[in-house]
């Protein structure tokens, strides 16, 4: 019991945001769950919120401080952690952009497991009308995996 409300005391300290990616009007897109400020929250922390969301996939702005060229961001799905993912690496950037920047950027970096990924954003006016990433090479393994 106490554990639980120690966490829920937790969550209550964080914001975070609800993005439709991939869409052009609200509840129609890719749903992300894109928390910020989430102080010395733990992998297992990020882990089990992630679960409680229950969306594809839930990212946590580690720090809203660049950080080597970018900022720290982790990917969660509520079974375990990605390296890399798409929509939630636009959909961050874009909360990064709005919530964190807080002025236009042509460019933002996500320091991601896979390693940096820049992202480029496009604007009508202030408003961004298109976001696009330069995704990592694909390595291929010469293995066939069975479950």
């Amino acid at each position: 019991m106490i554990a639980a409300i120690t966490q829920l005391i937790k969550i209550q300290t964080m914001k975070f945001y609800i993005v439709d990616v991939f869409a052009e009007e609200k509840y129609t897109g890719n749903q992300l769950a894109v928390f910020t400020n989430i102080g010395s929250l733990s992998d297992k922390g990020m882990q089990q919120i992630a679960k409680e969301m229950n969306y594809s996939e839930t990212t946590f702005i580690v720090s809203e401080d660049i950080r080597g060229g970018g900022y720290d961001v982790r990917i969660f799905t509520p079974k375990g952690e990605l390296p890399f993912a798409g929509h939630p690496t636009l959909g961050t950037a874009y909360v990064l952009q709005k919530e964190v920047i807080k002025q236009l950027s042509e460019n933002i970096t996500l320091n991601l497991k896979v390693g940096q990924i820049p992202v480029s954003l496009r604007y009508s006016g202030q408003d961004i009308d298109l976001l696009w990433m330069q995704q990592k090479q694909p390595v291929f393994s010469s293995r066939v995996y069975s479950r």
